[in-house]
């Protein structure tokens, strides 16, 4: 699921040159950072890229709606777009689990993506490792059985946000090494020094094996409007984020 949130990022760059031989969908992506790190605001983007496609709806998928749709992110807020992004808004690991499990009954056409924020909410309910682990198991059926109902050569992606700490406990140590086990792609989302009235990251991308890693600096003004320009020490060269001493982990 990299592919969607590469080219959110690389919407107004030249950071990518082979865009033509980089899969649609891809594996599963997991997106990880701080609070208030703009996790949320590269989901939705990512929803308006896919909505744009002409596949199939996007189902997102947060705990709570959303107090303002984020700016900036990289598409134009066209309401046929946002026509296409479904959000549901289950309160607890319980109604998770009843909508994941009752998703081969909805009505309508396939999601070619589904999106889950705030996946630490839902694990902090019942930190015990069998329930994380039941619960990434339904993710990946019902984005499974989507690209059953979408038929041949379509994917139903598939990308959940985490929210990361500076300082975790064992618990948490293990639910991110569970989730890695079965999310090969990674995006990390980390702090820089930001302008006078910014926040700034620095966001790592990590395809899972289908490319080179690539970094991208994301700033967000005081409006709240996201601006993404590649990552300057691989502006040139978009191979050379192999070879970053960041890691794009902790």
């Amino acid at each position: 699921m990299a592919e969607a949130l590469r080219r959110v990022l690389t919407r107004d760059s030249a950071a990518w040159s082979g865009e033509e031989n980089t899969p649609a969908v891809g594996p599963p992506l997991l997106l990880l950072g701080a609070p208030g790190s703009g996790k949320t605001a590269l989901l939705f983007a990512a929803a308006l890229e896919a909505a744009g496609e002409g596949q199939g709806p996007v189902l997102f998928l947060t705990r709570r709606p959303l107090q303002s749709l984020p700016r900036g992110t990289g598409t134009t807020l066209d309401p046929m777009r946002l026509q296409k992004i479904r959000f549901q808004y289950p309160p607890s690991t319980r109604e998770l689990f009843r909508l994941l499990c009752s998703a081969h009954e909805a009505p309508g056409p396939a999601p070619s993506l589904l999106l889950l924020d705030g996946l630490e909410e839902y694990l902090a309910e019942d930190p015990e490792p069998q329930e994380a682990a039941y619960l990434i198991a339904l993710l990946l059926d019902t984005a499974a059985h989507f690209s059953h109902r979408l038929g041949p050569g379509r994917d139903c992606g598939l990308m959940v946000a985490l929210q990361t700490q500076e300082e975790a406990d064992s618990g948490d140590v293990l639910h991110l090494a569970l989730l890695q086990r079965y999310f090969p792609a990674q995006c990390w989302l980390q702090p820089d020094a930001p302008g006078p009235g910014e926040h700034g990251l620095r966001a790592c991308l990590d395809p899972g094996g289908l490319g080179p890693r690539t970094e991208w600096w994301v700033t967000f003004r005081s409006d709240g409007e996201m601006m993404i320009a590649p990552w300057p020490t691989q502006a040139g060269d978009p191979s050379s984020g192999k070879g970053s001493s960041s890691g794009g982990q902790p």
